[in-house]
């Protein structure tokens, strides 16, 4: 049987989006492989009533691995107990997703299986009972496809690329131990965004602004354009996070984070190939800059030539106008 182990993501007791799409990847393998699909989530006590809600997107089964040394995410711990259970399971793939603690877990995950590591994985299936995976390489530049002969067949999910769909299970939740350990590394604080905004890795619309806003005072644009769409990220390119003008989790790009949203919205970036690689997998791309000849307007479905002061607040009052009526 091709069983599946998806890793889920909680954050202070509550499941990440990302989850859901970690869960529905496996389901669609399983699936192919004639199997079932364990969803496993580490973290404190009582995270198991989040689990239970993975049952909404195919999950059979919710092992639950609570102790309060899991909080906080504690790699050495997770990595343990999800090595632990993996081997137990005897499962033909492991599915994380490639989030910030997804690329810190799947590695130690690797090396405690001893199995090679896909990543940045969006797209799945499976060939003569083996599972291909199709990834992107080279910034973006080509496309990549590769059989994991390894078993568990180790996978990280590119966020907002599976989107889950209804498949509701009749879900069994079980407890599984921690192995917590004595612990190499510990998180001692985590810094989450201002409350009520949106991480560029799980938003499905991103605002974007780069060096063409001129300064730091003018991002109330790409702000203002963001909550027209009332479900939108503000994110930022590399030249705007180094100068000081947003944080580093704004920055979407090779060293920053990688996103793949329904729509992205690029104000005032030329498209360096670093800033390319982490967006260029956006289901719709919308450029605008001053400057015809910028690289962004190359892999834009639509793109605007002019100037963001006057493009940006007319775009954000049609938003408005649309929204409202």
């Amino acid at each position: 049987m091709g069983n599946v182990l998806a890793v889920a993501e909680q954050r202070d007791g509550a499941l990440r989006k990302v989850s859901r799409e970690v869960v529905w990847a496996a389901r669609q393998l399983a699936d192919a492989l004639g199997g079932t699909v364990d969803a496993v989530v580490a973290g404190g006590l009582g995270v198991d009533a989040a689990g239970a809600k993975l049952g909404e997107v195919g999950a059979d089964r919710v092992l639950v691995a609570s102790d309060d040394a899991f909080a906080r995410y504690a790699p050495d711990g997770y990595a343990a107990t999800i090595a632990a259970q993996a081997k137990a399971g005897g499962y033909a793939a492991v599915i994380v997703a490639a989030t910030a603690t997804g690329r810190d877990l799947a590695p130690r995950l690797a090396v405690q299986l001893d199995v090679p590591l896909a990543t940045d994985v969006t797209a799945l299936e499976v060939a003569d009972g083996k599972v291909k995976a199709t990834r992107p390489v080279y910034a973006g530049k080509a496309i990549q496809q590769v059989v994991l002969d390894a078993s568990p067949a180790l996978l990280a999910i590119r966020p907002n690329t599976f989107t889950p769909g209804q498949c509701a299970k009749a879900v069994t939740i079980e407890s599984i131990g921690a192995v917590a350990g004595a612990a190499r590394v510990r998180v001692r604080e985590v810094k989450a965004a201002e409350q009520g905004a949106l991480d560029v890795g799980e938003a499905s619309v991103v605002v974007s602004g780069g060096r063409g806003l001129r300064g730091p005072e003018n991002f109330f644009l790409i702000e203002n354009l963001a909550k027209a769409f009332g479900n939108a990220a503000v994110g930022a390119s590399r030249a705007v996070v180094d100068a000081g003008w947003r944080p580093h989790a704004d920055q979407v790009g090779q060293t920053g984070k990688t996103v793949s949203p329904q729509l992205y919205i690029a104000v005032g970036i030329s498209g360096a190939i670093q800033h390319l690689a982490g967006m260029r997998t956006a289901k719709v791309i919308v450029a605008i800059n001053k400057d015809k000849d910028a690289p962004i307007f190359k892999v834009a479905d639509y793109g605007i030539v002019g100037d963001a002061f006057e493009i940006v607040p007319r775009l954000t009052e049609e938003i408005q106008k649309m929204r409202a009526g």
